[in-house]
């Protein structure tokens, strides 16, 4: 699959320019010595603000390049300077011995500040021996796609395992079932000024195979902070009737879902305190409900 990903993404290619590139510009930068591959991007929704880029580093072989650092530009075009440089660092995808989808283990993240809309190209080349480029065209809008941070979360009246009498196969995919994630709705916990962990998934029907292991990153983060607070973490399934062929299911589509796995951060007052596009790890999570939600 990343092999395959990797060459639709056009890896060692050079676009744009046959001579040499400026010198100080992201493609320079990119040509450096080593291979020079295209980013595979582990999401797609970004709005100006504070921005969260993860991805993978694959070299043209299908390996995945997992350094624990990687230096990482952002510039306007591909010919342009860099306007801002940062650290992305690799986080854990998934919970070891929990997770059984093992394909990719780890994540790049990025956090970058952009305040402007438009499309621009980022850059990140791991730190270590292996000497590897990789570049990527993101497109930053004014306003997310989803819910916003700040907005007030819908109430939506989602299924739970006190309203199907216990049928555990109508509310999840994952085996074995998280019943600790079945058991509040949001419309409930909104009204009871409960702050909540959010996360859509489908682990069994994923197709970027990232979801399984977002519920199993949500349940381990319940774990970790169990008895620090009344938090609650609920887990809402994408299709109705968990099969794809029925459609989106209502939950959804009110929360005007583009793609997923989702994961949303509300507090006591409704509101939307952060939220995770894809894959993050148990680290990130656990240090945003420490920081959002107690």
């Amino acid at each position: 699959m990343l092999i395959a990903l990797v060459t639709a993404c056009g890896s060692t290619s050079h676009p744009v320019q046959r001579s040499a590139p400026k010198p100080g510009t992201l493609e320079a930068l990119w040509k450096q010595p080593g291979e020079s591959v295209a980013l595979i991007l582990g999401s797609t929704d970004f709005s100006t603000g504070n921005v969260r880029i993860s991805f993978l580093v694959v070299n043209s072989r299908g390996r995945v390049i997992e350094s624990p650092k990687a230096r990482f530009w952002i510039a306007r075009a591909i010919t342009a300077a860099p306007f801002r440089q940062t650290v992305a660092r690799l986080e854990s995808v998934g919970v070891p011995g929990v997770s059984k989808d093992e394909s990719v283990k780890a994540l790049y993240v990025a956090h970058l500040r952009v305040p402007v809309a438009g499309t621009y190209y980022v850059l990140a080349r791991p730190v270590g021996a292996v000497r590897i480029g990789g570049l990527a065209q993101v497109v930053v809008n004014e306003h997310s796609s989803t819910p916003e941070v700040g907005e007030k979360a819908y109430p939506s009246k989602t299924p739970t395992l006190a309203s199907t009498h216990g049928r555990v196969a109508q509310l999840t995919t994952r085996v074995p079932p998280d019943r600790a994630l079945l058991r509040y709705s949001v419309k409930d916990s909104l009204a009871a000024h409960v702050p909540f962990v959010l996360t859509f998934a489908t682990p069994r029907w994923c197709s970027s195979r990232t979801c399984g292991p977002v519920v199993d990153v949500v349940d381990a983060a319940r774990r970790r902070l169990a008895g620090t607070g009344r938090i609650r973490f609920i887990h809402v399934e994408i299709y109705a009737g968990n099969d794809p062929r029925k459609g989106y299911n209502r939950w959804y589509k009110q929360w005007h879902l583009r793609s997923e796995p989702w994961t949303f951060l509300v507090g006591t007052d409704g509101r939307i305190k952060a939220k995770f596009s894809g894959s993050m790890s148990t680290r990130e999570l656990a240090a945003a409900i420490r920081r959002y939600l107690r």
